[in-house]
């Protein structure tokens, strides 16, 4: 039996560092009955200005019932929200829905119709994070460890020297070319039966995105994902409706009905909604269902911490629409420690218990050692 009574009593960020690319930030939301839901919020732009945000929701929540997710979300909506907003509120729901699966004493997929005994979930290899050797060859050693461990799908970010307004943007000498060597090397080093996903992070303009994609049309790519900005719509759309091979999108968007005009419209092939930035777990499970009977697939953007895939795989177990799982692989080798209990993956799955909420909450003996900071407001 659920309880009948339950109130916040405080809500926190811990910043975690990971590496030169930034840090982990975990949201927890704590209840006078000892439950304790857990979010992450990583990759907002501005970790310290996202934790007084924290701060700000916990003293407006300090006394309410966890449960009642939709009043509380009401309570710390507003209207000009950005990206460090939309990433604390969806940090709170989804702690919120740890808390409330908790309550009733049910596995958090349960809350969308999952089932209990859930199987697997699918994850590709995002080998970007974990590549210090940009070269090529360093990009393929990575794929090839990846593959190694299990996943039979792999992403690269591969164009770094694509950048500032006078660059180079045809010819042999564009800037874009270095990134198709590493594309090439990669789908050499992996072989016909791993797939390869290319990440583009918004940098090219229509024209170069379609001088890239027929330089890449061999290489049997699963994804051409944000070849340019998610705003630009009609030049995703065109490129969708011109390139062979299938486009990605969508990972900065906030709430379900931004997400409509990219399915209805078919602008792109996958959609990419992010837990961290999206609005939370029930807003990822509402996108997945608005994806059905559209030829668009839904896999989850997340190159983040543990927390994020876990929350991400729950609401996958219980859609049929979504496909691989996003896993920011070998980033640093400590990751699974976070989570007690520890991460779980099993040759490129993740692999859910069957805990009540969550499942998991952040480990007490690795964050008592470990370089994490507390927002100054929440110290005690």
């Amino acid at each position: 039996m659920p309880r009948s009574e339950l109130a916040i009593t405080s809500i926190q960020a811990t910043i975690l560092p990971v590496n030169h690319r930034g840090a982990w930030v975990f949201v927890e939301v704590r209840t006078d009955a000892g439950l304790t839901g857990l979010g992450e919020a990583s990759h907002s732009g501005d970790d310290m200005a996202l934790a007084a945000l924290i701060d700000t929701f916990g003293e407006r929540l300090a006394g309410d019932d966890p449960r009642q997710i939709n009043r509380a979300l009401a309570k710390l909506a507003r209207a000009d929200a950005g990206r460090i907003h939309n990433t604390a509120l969806s940090a709170v729901e989804q702690a919120l829905c740890d808390v409330t699966a908790q309550a009733f004493g049910v596995p958090l997929r349960d809350l969308f119709g999952g089932a209990t005994d859930a199987a697997p979930i699918p994850l590709y290899a995002n080998i970007n994070r974990g590549v210090t050797d940009r070269s090529p060859r360093g990009f393929a050693e990575a794929a090839k460890a990846a593959a190694q461990a299990g996943f039979e799908a792999i992403k690269l970010a591969p164009f770094d020297e694509v950048h500032g307004a006078r660059r180079v943007r045809t010819g042999g000498k564009a800037a874009w070319r270095d990134g198709v060597a590493r594309v090439i090397a990669v789908r050499e080093a992996v072989g016909a039966d791993v797939q390869v996903a290319v990440d583009c992070h918004s940098r090219f303009d229509l024209s170069e995105a379609l001088q890239v994609a027929q330089a890449m049309g061999d290489l049997d790519l699963m994804w051409f994902e944000e070849a340019v900005d998610v705003s630009r719509i009609d030049e995703l759309r065109a490129i969708t409706r011109t390139v062979a091979i299938p486009t990605a999108s969508c990972e900065t968007l906030f709430g379900a009905p931004a997400f409509r005009p990219y399915l209805d419209q078919h602008v792109v092939d996958f959609i990419m909604p992010d837990v961290k930035h999206d609005g939370g777990l029930r807003e990822t499970w509402l996108i997945a269902e608005s994806a059905r009977g559209t030829n668009v697939t839904v896999s989850p953007h997340n190159p983040a911490g543990p927390v994020a895939t876990v929350a991400s795989a729950q609401v996958m177990s219980a859609s049929a629409t979504t496909g691989l799982l996003e896993f920011p692989f070998g980033e640093v080798p400590w990751r699974a420690d976070v989570l007690d209990p520890p991460e779980s993956l099993d040759r490129g799955r993740v692999v859910l218990n069957d805990a009540p909420g969550l499942g998991h909450r952040l480990n007490p003996d690795f964050m008592k050692d470990a370089r994490f900071t507390l927002h100054p407001a929440l110290r005690t």
